[in-house]
């Protein structure tokens, strides 16, 4: 799968800041939003308080994504924000990734590159799979997203936590029947 490795980091963090941002229980504050960019190895030591609103309002942006119930609807708003983000791309060669392509040109912000490689490895995503490893989390009452890029594909909750409160609820409903 193509998708894994250094790419499946920019679909992590797609949707990483689309929870921090737009869920219930999200934390979007700046330290919040650096932990985003740390966590999927993008370069937070670059991060400064100011980009948080970009990075907030590039969340909001994306949600619709993960909504989408159609694949034309996914791809109509992918192509339209690839046509609106700065891109250039190029390959480049540093530690950890090794050789690996760049969406961003080489002097952008890190928002702009942020922006770049979350959108386009989440277009080639749904390139490969379709919108099958992209929602929101099937557990009641949550509202976080996710995007697997497992080989198997067929995640269907934000976290863990979700999958299993949703199991151990199906087989207490069973039980009591």
């Amino acid at each position: 799968m193509r998708i894994t490795g250094y790419k499946s980091h920019g679909v992590a963090a797609a949707a990483a800041l689309v929870n921090a941002v737009t869920s219930a229980e999200g934390d979007d504050s700046p330290d919040a939003l650096r932990r985003v960019l740390r966590e999927n190895q993008f370069f937070w030591q670059e991060f400064d308080a100011a980009d948080a609103a970009d990075l907030r309002r590039w969340g909001r942006v994306l949600r619709p994504f993960f909504e989408a119930g159609r694949l034309e609807e996914a791809t109509a708003m992918l192509n339209r924000l690839m046509l609106e983000i700065p891109m250039h791309p190029h390959l480049a060669d540093h530690e950890p990734h090794g050789l690996h392509m760049h969406y961003a040109p080489p002097s952008s912000r890190l928002v702009e590159r942020f922006r770049a490689t979350t959108l386009m490895n989440l277009a080639e995503l749904i390139v490969e799979h379709g919108l099958g490893r992209t929602g929101v989390c099937a557990a009641d009452g949550c509202d976080r997203v996710y995007a697997d890029t497992s080989r198997a594909g067929r995640r269907r909750f934000c976290s863990e936590a979700c999958a299993n409160r949703t199991n151990v609820a199906a087989f207490r409903a069973r039980r009591r029947e």
